[in-house]
């Protein structure tokens, strides 16, 4: 039977039991460098169809998926249910661990205690983070032994030797004798130290910041939740200048947008394909990612579960995400406390930075100048960027051009408007997720009459629902006609005829209404006719002689040749689709005007 009431941490352990006791025949023998590598693996989540593993190492990585992966995909998906796969990453904070194998090995005798953070066995307390930054007296491995004793106090905040040569020096007066502080103060100070001098944070040789705020045992101790100490026990902070805040803290997603409840349809597929992809391999896809799209259309969701996907792979990651009026109040106040210093590191030091609307960032000189050289140090250390807008970089006409031309230098992903199946979709989830017992043609009604905005569509679910409940009433149609009246459009006020739809098109491919319905045969001028030809089959109740005579007196067999052509570019051909979905709500809006 398929477990899905174990935590992570249990089917882990049932993984490692399985691989190292299953019987000869059964696959080849584990070694006891594999095993010990098996056991240095801390199981970050195991959810729908996929493992994400963290390891201390790159040899653990090599091992696992080089040797292991398969054998252990096969007893995942026997214990889970479902086919898993595996995301194997090596943990920023556990790479001061040995690489050697035998080190590792040793650990394993006192059962899972290690970098793991397993408890030791069932109702043992867990190993604190503690041991994985504060080694004790003659310990310059960077082992994180499973001992069980106290642990004991260090002298000075430089004395951990995960820290890279030098960072102790990064507080003033570290040589001086300081008095002992418990080992989660220890933590604590370590992780703020260098923020609360004023001075620059020091970097290993890859460019990346010392001392992280995350911790592969973050879940297992309240030693990872760090909490800034109210001084530092180095020297003191500079005047007037801030401490760099905790980018996971501060991070403002929110993970209630995942790419679990994002409903994926034509129109927004692409964009979400590419915002998995960036999630998957930051600044290694497509750097910066543009998603741009109307009010209302997930491109703020996209954002959040891009973070929160990341963040789910790799928990070392410093993934912060704001909008552009939060950057530019940001900028505002650092400016005016004079703490720019504080504000650059906030937003420098990220791994991934993700910015929605962009758009108003327009006549805010001060701010996009910032933001210019914030995008450039980012670009330029190779992090990632995110971006969103309401319209694409070319038409952010009031940006700066050496902004928009960076803007155009990634990948750019539209969303449009969804077509009303993806609509009914959209419903269907809101309804599961918020419990609403609905009929299929309430949906249906809902979907067909709110178009342009996924919030007015699922804020017509919502008004419908609330009503029907306080009027003790079931959700059926006749509750939704009464309750959405004042907003429904009518139907004898959408009459759209082939007038209509041939001066739309002529606007929006920039003609005129001549030129649609005369005998060029460009291609240009074709593909607009064309279009029009099958937006009058499919919007109006025209025969085929009718429509043809509105275009110049054409033959009905014009107009199917029309029909078809366009029903086949729209499968193959994204652009098509896009101008299909925008000349619909066009048309369907000057209708009711």
């Amino acid at each position: 039977m398929p477990d899905t009431d174990s935590t992570p941490v249990e089917i882990w352990r049932r993984v490692v039991a399985e691989l190292v006791n299953r019987p000869d025949g059964a696959g080849a023998p584990i070694s006891k460098i594999q095993e010990a590598y098996l056991r240095q693996v801390n199981p970050v989540a195991i959810v729908k169809g996929y493992a994400v593993l963290s390891v201390p190492s790159h040899s653990a990585k090599d091992a696992i998926e080089n040797d292991l992966a398969q054998a252990i995909s096969d007893i995942l998906s026997t214990t889970v249910g479902v086919p898993c796969s595996l995301a194997v990453s090596v943990s920023r904070d556990q790479q001061h661990s040995p690489d050697n194998p035998a080190a590792a090995e040793q650990r394993t005798t006192h059962g899972w205690a290690g970098t793991t953070g397993y408890p030791a066995a069932p109702g043992s307390p867990a190993t604190t983070a503690a041991s994985d930054l504060v080694p004790g007296p003659g310990d310059h491995s960077g082992s994180t032994g499973g001992s069980a004793g106290p642990l004991p106090h260090p002298t000075a905040p430089g004395a951990a030797h995960g820290l890279a040569p030098g960072a102790g020096a990064a507080s003033a007066g570290a040589d001086r004798p300081r008095p002992a502080i418990p080992p989660q103060e220890a933590i604590r100070g370590l992780a703020g130290s260098q923020q609360d001098t004023g001075a620059p944070a020091d970097t290993t040789g890859h460019g990346q910041p010392v001392a992280r705020w995350t911790s592969a045992n973050a879940d297992d101790t309240a030693a990872g939740d760090f909490v800034a100490p109210t001084h530092s026990h180095g020297a003191p902070r500079l005047p007037r200048e801030a401490r760099a805040v905790d980018p996971d803290r501060d991070s403002s997603i929110s993970a209630r947008y995942t790419f679990d409840n994002f409903v994926t349809g034509p129109s927004n597929r692409f964009a979400q394909a590419a915002a998995i992809a960036v999630a998957e391999a930051p600044a290694q896809a497509f750097n910066p990612l543009f998603i741009w799209g109307g009010s209302g259309l997930g491109k703020t969701h996209l954002l959040h579960a891009t973070g929160t996907y990341a963040k789910q792979l790799d928990q070392s990651l410093r993934v912060k995400y704001v909008s552009s009026e939060e950057f530019t109040n940001d900028y505002i106040n650092s400016v005016r406390d004079d703490r720019q210093e504080s504000f650059k590191r906030r937003y420098r030091n990220l791994d991934v930075l993700m910015v929605d609307d962009i758009q108003f960032l327009a006549g805010k000189e001060g701010t996009q100048e910032e933001f210019f050289h914030t995008f450039n140090a980012l670009h330029q250390a190779n992090k990632q960027i995110i971006l969103s807008s309401d319209r694409p970089p070319k038409q952010l006409t009031t940006l700066h051009d050496r902004l928009r031309t960076r803007f155009q230098a990634g990948l750019i992903a539209d969303i449009q408007p969804p077509d009303v199946e993806t609509r009914i979709a959209i419903l269907m989830r809101k309804a599961e997720t918020d419990q609403i017992k609905v009929e299929r043609d309430v949906l249906e009604l809902i979907a067909t009459n709110f178009e342009s905005s996924i919030r007015e569509l699922e804020g017509a679910l919502i008004r419908v629902a609330a009503s029907a409940s306080l009027n003790k009433e079931p959700v059926n149609l006749e509750t939704a006609r009464t309750t959405l009246q004042d907003i429904l459009p009518e139907e004898a006020d959408v009459q759209i005829t082939s007038q209509t739809i041939i001066e739309v098109a002529a606007e929006f491919f920039d003609m005129s209404v001549d030129v649609i319905i005369g005998t060029g045969k460009a291609r240009a001028r074709a593909h607009a006719r064309q279009l029009a030809m099958y937006l009058c089959r499919e919007l109006t109740d025209l025969s085929l002689p009718k429509i043809g005579q509105a275009f110049g007196g054409r033959d009905h067999t014009t107009v199917m040749y029309a029909e078809k052509k366009i029903k086949q570019e729209i499968k193959e051909n994204r652009e098509t689709y896009n101008q299909i979905q925008e000349l619909t709500q066009l048309i369907k809006t000057r209708a009711r005007s």
